[in-house]
């Protein structure tokens, strides 16, 4: 019975639309979970999705290369999903107007505290420039953090895994302190997870509302762009 069934596996692993299906019901599951624990922040179907996959390319030993043939035609909706973000900011540009000046403020404040904690962590553990260079844009989404420590003299393969890592670490937890910080302004909510942890942080302030998510897509593009700008300043200067 095993052998049949990893025989079934080898055979269907050539094709690299099982791995886009894997994928997409990955996530599904992750969606049903999430709604099963009444939203909760903790179940996020990001992670579950993570979870699922990484476990079953373990278990079958799959190649990331090979996974990624199937994978990337998800990858490739990335750019039109991005821009998509357009639309909610079109529907909410009066509100967006009208708070210019508090999301500049929050903007900034977010970049700074992004870049000097995660740089102040590393030089205060004495880790290498590397290392610091690596993780000072974590708070980026990934291409504008992989080109940031590329062109610092950093590793990309470390910063895409720190940035990934800062967005599920906020999706999850964010919702929460602001909760517990009792925030409930939806604007306010959906820029601190999009400036904070970018694009999965955007995700979950869409799970919230239109206009959560609307702000977070603004936080995360503006915050991409500041930090773009400052990560060489702080470098330079540490």
């Amino acid at each position: 019975m095993d052998s049949t069934l990893t025989e079934l596996w080898v055979y269907l692993a050539r094709e690299p639309l099982l791995h886009l299906t894997l994928t997409l019901l990955a996530y599904l599951c992750g969606v049903k979970l999430h709604q099963w624990s009444g939203q909760s922040a903790l179940a996020n179907p990001v992670v579950i999705a993570i979870a699922l996959l990484v476990g079953l390319l373990i278990m079958t030993e799959t190649p990331y290369a090979r996974y990624f043939e199937g994978a990337q035609f998800i990858h490739f909706l990335l750019g039109p999903a991005t821009v998509a973000l357009a639309v909610p900011l079109y529907q909410h540009f009066g509100r967006i107007r009208a708070q210019l000046v508090p999301i500049i403020a929050g903007l900034l404040a977010g970049s700074l505290t992004a870049i000097v904690s995660a740089t102040g962590l590393v030089w205060l553990l004495s880790g290498s420039r590397e290392t610091l260079v690596s993780m000072a844009p974590k708070s980026a989404t990934t291409p504008v953090a992989m080109g940031i420590a590329e062109q610092l003299g950093g590793l990309p393969a470390l910063t895409a895994v720190l940035v990934i890592m800062t967005g599920i670490i906020g999706a999850v937890t964010g919702p929460l302190l602001l909760r517990w910080l009792r925030i409930d302004d939806e604007a306010a909510r959906g820029l601190a997870l999009g400036v904070a942890s970018h694009g999965i942080g955007t995700a979950r302030a869409f799970q919230s509302s239109d206009l959560a998510g609307a702000f977070s897509g603004l936080g995360m593009g503006l915050n991409a762009l500041l930090t773009a700008l400052l990560v060489p300043l702080i470098v330079q200067l540490i």
